[in-house]
This record gives structure tokens, sequence and C-alpha cells, in this order.
């Protein structure tokens, strides 16, 4: 009779397969002695048992190969490079976490900081690109107090056409018609709603959108749409800014040559 395919006679068993059928044919004779267990039957258990493992070694190999496929199509998939989010500190959050960003945090360190998903703050960022693009640069302002962000903010502003306040946001200048300095838009890109809440204040009272970029310290009332990721740091607020104008300009159809590399936006100020 034709053995299976995926049975082995037992001097073709590696040496840890045969150490396993072994002793499991050993305990199934201890627990089954008795008339009748003839030397072919016992050859026939053997043959069963070390089919069973090497289906199982199949399915494991299967299995792990598997989620490595899965692994290399998602960093496939991602805006850039894991490591890149990694070098920036992208991930980082600190001490405290909002119910709102709860869903988000992955593990604490054993410095007490939370710390991000890296695949949500990836898939955050593709949907708030796609967000964006849906508004004219004329009807958006981004708003980014807090002065790590200022280099990257101003490039932003000048890549993109989009309106930026960095040092200082002048409170009702979107409310109050009768300042020299008013204006409308529809939407407003706040990169710390603690730092820039005079602007959220302004967007909110006049009921225009906001894409707001949220720490583990913030809460997202108010948003319309959440980007997640470490904006305390210049590195990592580069990076945000960077991967915003360059997919903004490319789902706009706009010229990317213009646009400095990311090692230019995650770099010390010169």
């Amino acid at each position: 009779m034709a053995r299976k395919k995926s049975e082995k006679e037992p001097e073709e068993l590696s040496g840890a397969e045969l150490e396993k059928a072994a002793e499991a044919e050993s305990l199934e004779t201890e627990f089954s002695k008795g008339p009748g267990k003839s030397a072919e039957d016992k050859l026939r258990a053997l043959k069963e048992k070390a089919a069973k493992l090497m289906e199982e070694k199949v399915e494991k190999l299967d299995t792990e190969s598997l989620k490595e496929e899965i692994k290399a199509k998602k960093k496939a998939d991602m805006l850039i490079d894991l490591e890149d989010y990694v070098k920036t500190g992208i991930y980082l959050g600190t001490r405290i976490v909002t119910p709102e960003m709860k869903p988000y945090v992955y593990r604490r360190r054993a410095d007490g900081l939370a710390i991000f998903n890296t695949d949500l703050i990836d898939e955050k960022l593709k949907g708030g690109i796609e967000y964006l693009s849906k508004f004219e640069p004329e009807d958006i302002i981004l708003v980014c107090k807090r002065q790590s962000g200022w280099r990257a903010a101003m490039k932003f502003g000048e890549v993109t056409g989009i309106r930026v306040f960095t040092k200082k946001y002048p409170a009702g200048i979107m409310t109050n018609t009768n300042l020299k300095d008013f204006f409308e838009t529809e939407l407003t890109v706040i990169s710390d709603h603690w730092l820039d809440k005079n602007a959220l204040k302004d967007t909110l009272d006049v009921k225009k959108k906001v894409l707001m970029i949220c720490g583990t310290n913030n809460f997202s009332q108010g948003a319309d749409y959440v980007i997640i990721g470490n904006n305390k740091s210049g590195k990592s607020l580069g990076l945000i800014f960077y991967l915003l104008a360059r997919g903004y300009l490319k789902a706009r159809g706009k010229d990317t040559s213009t646009l400095p590399d990311m090692d230019w936006w995650i770099g010390d100020e010169e």
C-alpha cells in the first residue's frame, strides 16, 4: 500500500522528530499493554504518530510563513520604513495617557512613558493625509506654537501654500470681523491642543473643521480627525509635517521636486 506524502519511515525522521515519536509510542504502549499488540501493530502506531508530528510541523511552518508574509506586506504598505518611525521617537508618549489616547497605546516602558503602536501611527497618518487633501491650501491653516516644530512647520507652509502660525496665534482673527487681519478658513491643523488652545477655540467657535495631532496626554474633543504621535519632539513633528506635506502634494497632483528629503525635516536646525 502506498503511504501518504506526509508519512515517513522511522529512519527518515530527524533526531528531534524521532525522539518525540519514540516518547509518544512509549507512553502509548505503557498505558495500552495487553494481548494482541504485535510488532506490526506497534510499527503502524509509530508511523501514524510520526505522520501526525510531521503534519503539525508543516502546519507550524505554514503559519510562520504566513505571519512573515503579512509582516512584510504591512511594512511595504507603510508610508516610510518602521526604522524611520523609530529613530524619530514618534512612538514616544508621556506618563499621562488620556482616555481618548488609551486605545492607541501599545505598552509602557520601564520609566513609565507610554508607547504608541507604530502600525496605528502609520494608519492615522495615512488617514490624515487623505483628510487634509480634501481642502484647498488657501482654506487651511496650521498652528504650531511649540518651538521645536517651528522650522518644519514653516517649511510645510512654504511647500504646500498653507498658511502657518508658529510663534504666536492672534486670538480672534477668525472670529472678529472688525480685526484688520481677520480671515476665514475651513480647516485648522492643531499641533498640540494644550499650546494651540486659542486657535482651537476660534475654529470651534466658527464651526470649522479640525485636524489634530495628539500625543498620549492630549484630549481630542472637537477634532474631526486625529493623527497620533509624539508632538513634543522636533524630530517627530518634523517627520509628521514631512509626511503630511509629501502626501498632500501627491494627492493633489502637485510637484514634489521642491520638497526637501526626510533627513532635512528630522535633522537639527541649522
